[in-house]
């Protein structure tokens, strides 16, 4: 079998190209992961997902817990059979959602207990919990159990919740065991704070993980706030180890990160503004609601190859999202998923070409010089 395993191939300032080898395939990084919550990417088929360039999915444990429950999965074939997706997962560990979705909830050492937001069932997700849960889902990397205050937060609350994660980051590892093929992540926490982003990668380290995450960023603090983390944090983590940025982001956040050393990223953004009308662009983002756009006979981007650009015009677009049609949210998501992974692969592709700095001035120039003029 196939181990978990990566390769940095080549390297432009602190941007790092490189390969995550899984039993189910290869992971090209710097690499964006669709997000599909309830084993779907909203609007999308799966093999539309894999057509838009992506290699991997992620999984959310605890919205899978909560319904159809782990158990149920598992008895189906696990996650990957029961979405239809042959190539990796990675899962978070439910402990954002549980902090931010569930209604009532108590933190202790033990985990946390809570309610369910979908029926209100009493629930609690411990480190090991969290663990067996992704077991059972049968994804290919497996996050472990954490803790993440909203930010701001004083540096007292968020010493206190980093040092109870790196306790349960140590309960994730010895419940998760030996499971050849299958890779468990750390994550850093610390807030904006860099002593204790550094206290909690050497705690980390000492632990030992397949990859690293960075956690408590994109929570409120802003992109200056966090570029300027983003600054040191990812170089406090083990090189020769992929390091993932939790829930970012939008297509800036994305090019400013890799620059800044990070490999892997996720966020709800593509197929969330899809399902509103927003298309997210290399000249920025567009609303098709706009009246602008009623009689335009072009396609949402000419340079753009996916099947909402090739196949239909910006009037057709603005018709089906302003009537509520449900090929709106197809088709949109479908091009924002789709310049995402176009992104990812210019990243790539400028690292190994050592234009990375070049690449992204483009990427903002063409930005800065907005949507087409109406015709």
């Amino acid at each position: 079998m196939t181990r978990f395993s990566y390769s940095i191939l080549a390297r432009d300032g602190l941007a790092r190209r490189g390969v995550i080898s899984t039993p189910r395939g290869e992971i090209r990084t710097p690499a964006f992961m669709p997000v599909g919550t309830a084993a779907t990417v909203k609007a999308m088929l799966p093999g539309s997902v894999r057509e838009t360039g992506a290699d991997i999915l992620l999984g959310n444990t605890y919205h899978l817990m909560l319904r159809p429950g782990a158990e149920r999965i598992a008895r189906l074939g696990g996650l990957h059979r029961f979405m239809d997706w042959d190539r990796p997962i990675l899962t978070d560990s439910g402990g954002f959602q549980v902090m931010s979705l569930s209604e009532l909830r108590k933190l202790t050492e033990e985990g946390v207990r809570f309610r369910s937001h979908v029926d209100g069932s009493e629930h609690m997700l411990t480190p090991e919990r969290s663990m067996e849960i992704q077991r059972l889902l049968g994804s290919d990397i497996v996050m472990c159990f954490d803790e993440c205050p909203a930010l701001p937060a004083d540096r007292e609350r968020i010493v206190e919740s980093m040092r109870l994660s790196m306790r349960w980051a140590r309960r994730s590892r010895d419940a998760f065991g030996d499971r050849p093929g299958h890779a468990l992540f750390g994550i850093q926490q610390g807030g904006l704070e860099e002593d204790m982003r550094g206290e909690s990668a050497e705690a980390l380290a000492s632990i030992g993980f397949d990859g690293y995450a960075i956690g408590g960023l994109a929570v409120g603090e802003g992109q200056e706030a966090m570029f300027a983390c983003l600054d040191y944090a990812p170089g406090q983590l083990p090189d020769d180890k992929p390091r993932y940025l939790m829930g970012v982001g939008k297509p800036d956040d994305i090019v400013g990160a890799v620059q800044r050393g990070v490999d892997m990223f996720d966020c709800v953004l593509p197929s969330r503004s899809g399902r509103t009308g927003q298309a997210l662009t290399r000249f920025g983002a567009v609303n098709l609601k706009n009246a602008r756009h009623r009689d335009d006979p072009r396609p949402l981007d000419p340079e753009c190859t996916c099947p909402c650009c090739t196949r239909y015009s910006r009037a057709y677009l603005h018709h089906v999202m302003r009537s509520g049609e449900i090929i709106s949210s197809m088709l949109l998501t479908w091009h924002n998923l789709h310049y995402y992974q176009e992104l990812m692969q210019g990243l790539r592709d400028a690292i190994e070409a050592g234009t990375l700095d070049a690449f992204a001035e483009g990427f903002h120039a063409r930005r800065a010089e907005g949507d087409m003029a109406p015709v």
